[in-house]
């Protein structure tokens, strides 16, 4: 047998096993355990399964709230997913009518350039015939003038020639 040696040079055996020990330790179990099955097993039993139902109640209310937060959760989604759809449609919407909107001012825009266009184009006929209206009465005049200086004299063709050439020179100082 297998001594242990303590400071004080003692030596103790490391397994002691003696009868009587032995048989008292095996009656103090029994009766220790008598004795809780006895008095305490019932209430503890009590305890115990108070214990168990009440784990038991905080897990189906746990198992409740997961329900209602994976609920929620999905209604915030479905919501979150109606909305942006919600959203993309006034984006569409606001952009259909800008496009709208661009095509009318473009639209009203060409209307007002043919206008302005057709209105410069009347002017400048208008401006056309009495610019030729005055030419036809300074070339009237010029005949006028031309006709009062042949009738004055009689004249042959060289002479006529010269009264033309005149003529013209003093129109164009008069023009």
């Amino acid at each position: 047998m297998e001594h242990i040696i303590l400071l004080s040079g003692n030596t103790v055996p490391i397994f002691n096993l003696e009868p009587l020990t032995f048989a008292i330790t095996i009656f103090n179990t029994a009766f220790f355990v008598m004795l809780y099955r006895v008095l305490l097993h019932k209430k503890v039993r009590i305890i115990l399964d108070k214990r168990k139902e009440a784990i038991k109640l905080e897990l189906d209310e746990a198992t409740l709230a997961k329900e209602k937060a994976e609920a929620a959760e999905k209604k915030y989604m479905e919501m979150l997913a109606k909305s942006k759809a919600e959203a993309e449609q006034i984006i569409t919407k606001a952009t259909a009518a800008a496009r709208e909107r661009e095509d009318e001012i473009v639209k009203s825009a060409e209307q007002s350039a043919t206008q302005i266009r057709q209105k410069a184009q009347s002017d400048i006929e208008r401006e056309r015939k009495r610019t030729m209206n005055e030419i036809k009465d300074q070339v009237a005049e010029i005949v006028v003038m031309a006709a009062s200086a042949v009738s004055e004299k009689e004249i042959d063709g060289a002479a006529h020639s010269t009264l033309i050439e005149s003529f013209l020179a003093n129109s164009g100082e008069t023009a």
